[in-house]
């Protein structure tokens, strides 16, 4: 199942963008899901994921206090509110789902996870 990511776009420095990301019905394989993102040049890092049984939510420090990962349960859209954007926020955001969210933060992990989008572009000025 490819995941679809909307909402990316360009915005000046300081302005807000909002993704969203269809997502499959909730199983066990969609226990965890979110955003990563990569930069011109860099790696692709993880950026927010939500666990759905308990709730909670990790962020890349990079973005703690600025992006909000939520979920609508009843539409099955997952969310990224992104505030007080910088320059380096200048990336292609993708959604993913996956039964666990250690792989958020692993390194080359991308690859395995169960369900992947294929990017919207957000780019900061």
């Amino acid at each position: 199942v490819q995941l679809v990511e909307s909402g990316g776009g360009s915005v000046q420095a300081g302005g807000s963008l909002s993704l969203s990301c269809s997502m499959p019905n909730f199983s066990d394989n969609t226990s965890c899901m979110g955003w990563f993102r990569q930069a011109p040049g860099k790696e692709r890092e993880g950026v927010a994921a939500l666990h759905i049984r308990t709730s909670k939510t990790n962020y890349a420090d990079s973005v703690k206090g600025r992006f909000t990962n939520s979920q609508d349960s009843a539409k099955n859209i997952v969310y990224l509110q992104m505030n007080s954007l910088n320059l380096e926020d200048t990336a292609m955001y993708y959604c993913a789902a996956d039964p666990t969210c250690a792989k958020w933060w692993s390194p080359g992990q991308w690859p395995a996870l169960r369900y992947r989008g294929q990017g919207t572009q957000v780019t900061v000025s």
